[in-house]
């Protein structure tokens, strides 16, 4: 399959390759630019969510730039800043968590993408941001989400990877295409490109790094589901050859969702399918209402959507935004600026997470998406790509699992070890161009899990439970012990702590700041915000 593209693949990587033979910074791929959202449960000391608010100490989870809250008050954010460099962006994650372990008290951090020791629905807290009108905002989003879905698929947890590739490399590739539109034009029309090819390869990255086979039997109380016990296990789920739970039907996943079909063909359709779902009431929604019998809001809107994020996608064409405006209507007004991938699951043997040699490898794949050929999609690929992402989900291990790319059917292993092969050039030509060989080392060393399953972290994570006989809520317990030590051991230096200090006091002060400056009523503030949906397609 990949034979056929391969020389276009060859040609835009020898174009960048020249760039890459100058000297040290001047290679325009030393500045892929980088950045890190990882999600984690606060839980108490014997393993249940934590009931508790955000801790004050931690700042505002509505304006620090750092630390933040997902959908509940128990599930931190921990944002890096964009950056060139990984081993920065691994240290500030490092560093967020240490401050923030030292700022819970006895509490700790779930380290797996599934939670556990769950309670009923209605006690897992909603995120609270103050009363300013984009606060309430967010709660109140999140309040809808919970009637919705339920609030239960919510403390899920995983990492998202912002990847965007710099200028210097975008002006080389859109000059020996001969290119004649805007330059936003071009890197728009590529990064839907990477976009439709990461859609059709990303069941790879489910394989290769997803760690999540088992859960605990409360999280799917009262739900249908296919899982069966583990072992003599009264307690954990689990499927046998299963990698990500968390990307399946248990997961982030939407029924109501699966009668939109969104086109990565061009921005027009892609922009024109999404409005339509925020603007247009959806039967089910309405019945729960807009407000309540008291007049609180219950949701932001009774459209599919309330905001683009409620669209669960395995990645995103994403644009930084003004405060207050709407991201579709920037990304269509201003064009894609940058990538997010949302299925990377917790990494619950990495203190953080995540490490060196996985974000090494999503730069390669993420490369080989963008260089690599990417016809326009259809009804039936876009079938066989759901198809592909269900059968990894649950039986990813499984030798003899077939995948159907573009039409034609092999083995997991068949398609991974193709795709190994083509990204090879690709790994060398980011080592040429950033010195090393990091991602020629992340390739090599992850190309025998093609071929031996249990070397993936969704293996090792029930080989560990049937080694040990503990059960998925104690195995996960036993790993978060360890970080906590891990984070707790050695000492924080002054100046990163007084930083992050700091940090929490002013975030506490910019809240203050935009709460004072609420002039509008909410109901104002909300018609003015989906007023802006309202723009003509070019």
């Amino acid at each position: 399959m990949f034979e056929s593209k391969l020389s276009v693949l060859t040609q835009q990587l020898a174009v960048l390759d020249r760039d890459s033979e100058q000297s040290g910074e001047q290679a325009s791929l030393r500045r892929i630019l980088r950045g890190i959202e990882k999600e984690s449960l606060r839980v108490t000391a014997d393993g249940q969510l934590s009931a508790g608010a955000h801790p004050s100490a931690l700042g505002s989870a509505l304006t620090h730039p750092n630390i933040t809250t997902d959908f509940s008050e128990a599930l931190l954010e921990f944002i890096t800043p964009p950056s060139h460099s990984i081993a920065d962006s691994l240290a500030t994650l490092d560093q967020v968590h240490r401050f923030t372990y030292r700022n819970i008290g006895d509490e700790l951090l779930w380290v797996n993408s599934m939670p556990c020791m769950l309670a009923q629905d209605k006690d897992i807290p909603v995120g609270q941001y103050g009363s300013s009108n984009i606060g309430h905002m967010k709660t109140v989003y999140r309040q809808g989400l919970g009637h919705r879905y339920g609030r239960l698929m919510q403390t899920i947890a995983g990492i998202h990877y912002n990847w965007s590739l710099p200028d210097e490399s975008w002006a080389i590739l859109k000059a020996d295409a001969g290119y004649r539109g805007s330059m936003q034009d071009y890197k728009t029309e590529r990064y839907l490109g990477l976009i439709r090819n990461f859609r059709r390869y990303f069941w790879l990255l489910l394989y290769l790094f997803g760690a999540a086979p088992a859960v605990c039997r409360t999280f799917v109380r009262d739900r249908d589901h296919q899982l069966q016990r583990f072992s003599n296990d009264d307690h954990s789920l689990h499927m046998p050859d299963a990698t990500s739970l968390r990307m399946g039907d248990l997961g982030y996943q939407s029924n109501a969702q699966k009668s939109l079909t969104v086109c990565y063909n061009n921005l027009d359709s892609y922009v024109e399918t999404l409005r339509t779902a925020l603007t247009t009431p959806y039967a089910p929604y309405q019945k729960v209402g807009l407000k309540n019998a008291v007049g609180d809001y219950q949701q932001l809107s009774t459209a599919l959507l309330q905001i683009e994020n409620e669209f669960y996608s395995t990645i995103r064409p994403k644009r930084v935004t003004e405060s207050g405006e709407v991201a579709l209507r920037a990304l269509w007004e201003r064009g894609i600026e940058y990538i997010e991938v949302r299925c990377i699951d917790l990494n619950p043997f990495d203190p953080v997470g995540i490490d060196a040699r996985q974000i090494h490898f999503l730069d390669t794949f993420l490369l080989f998406c963008l260089l690599e050929d990417s016809p326009p999609t259809d009804a039936e690929e876009n079938r066989h790509m759901q198809e592909n992402q269900h059968n990894v989900v649950y039986r990813g291990r499984d030798p003899q699992l077939e995948l159907n790319i573009k039409g034609q059917n092999k083995t997991l292993s068949e398609w991974a070890a193709q795709l190994f092969t083509a990204m090879t050039p690709v790994a060398a030509t980011l080592d040429r161009a950033c010195g090393g060989k990091n991602y020629g080392d992340a390739l090599q060393s992850l190309t025998p899990t093609i071929t031996n399953p249990a070397l993936t972290p969704s293996a090792r994570v029930l080989a560990e439970m049937q080694e040990s006989g503990k059960t998925y809520f104690r195995t996960a317990m036993d790993h978060a012990l360890q970080h906590r030590e891990y984070f707790l051991d050695s000492a924080l230096d002054p100046a990163t702590t007084e930083l992050y200090r700091k940090l929490a006091v002013e975030s506490h002060k910019k809240q203050r700041a935009i709460e004072a400056e609420n002039e509008l009523d909410f109901d104002s503030f909300l018609a003015n915000y989906y007023a802006q949906y309202d723009f003509p397609l070019k």
